[in-house]
C-alpha cells in the first residue's frame, strides 16, 4: 500500500486529499448494517470509519486509551487496558475483550502477581525496540499493578472459560 502525503505536494487534479496525514486505499466488504451506521456516522464512509475508530480506541487529538481500573462492585475494581500486541506475545496472560477495545487480563491459575509485574517489565525492554507506541501503556500498567500490590489491595480471581 503507498502512502502519500499532503505537506509539500500540489494536487495534480482528480480528487482532493481527504485527510491532512498519509493514508492508503484499502478495499473492505463490511456487512450491509455496519454501512448503514457508516452512513449515520458521516456520508462519506472513508471519513466515517476514521471517526469511528478514532471514538472507540483514540486517535488524532484524544488522548489515547490506557490501562485503568473500573469499579464493577463497590469498592471492587477490575483493570482494563487497550488493544495491546505486545500484551498478546505473553503466552500466559489472555486478552478478553468486554468492550470495543478494551480487554480484561486473565493469567493462567497459579501464577503470581509478581510474576505479571516482572513479565512487564522485560515486556517494556524488548518493546522499546520493537513496538515503541506499545511503552507508554505497559508502563502505566506496570506502575498501576505494582502500586495496587504493595498497597496489598490486588487478589487473584478465576473466570469460567468453556469449550465451544
Amino acid at each position: 500500500m503507498e502512502h502519500t502525503s499532503i505537506k509539500g505536494r500540489r494536487h495534480p487534479g482528480g480528487r482532493p486529499p481527504k485527510f491532512r496525514e498519509p493514508s492508503g486505499a484499502v478495499t473492505v466488504t463490511l456487512p450491509n448494517r455496519i454501512l448503514d451506521q457508516l452512513r449515520s456516522i458521516d456520508e462519506d464512509r472513508a471519513k466515517a470509519i476514521v471517526k469511528a475508530v478514532d471514538a472507540v480506541v483514540g486517535g488524532g487529538t484524544t488522548k489515547p486509551l490506557c490501562a485503568e481500573v473500573i469499579e464493577m462492585a463497590p469498592g471492587t475494581g477490575v483493570v482494563v487496558v487497550p488493544p495491546n500486541r505486545s500484551l498478546r506475545s505473553i503466552p500466559w496472560l489472555k486478552m478478553i475483550e468486554v468492550a470495543p477495545a478494551r480487554y480484561l487480563l486473565a493469567i493462567v491459575p497459579g501464577t503470581p502477581i509478581e510474576k505479571v509485574e516482572v513479565g512487564l517489565v522485560d515486556l517494556i525492554e524488548d518493546a522499546k525496540d520493537s513496538a515503541p507506541q506499545d511503552v507508554p501503556m505497559l508502563e502505566t500498567l506496570k506502575e498501576r499493578i505494582r502500586h495496587l500490590r504493595r498497597g496489598k489491595k490486588i487478589s487473584l480471581a478465576e473466570i469460567l472459560f468453556v469449550a465451544i
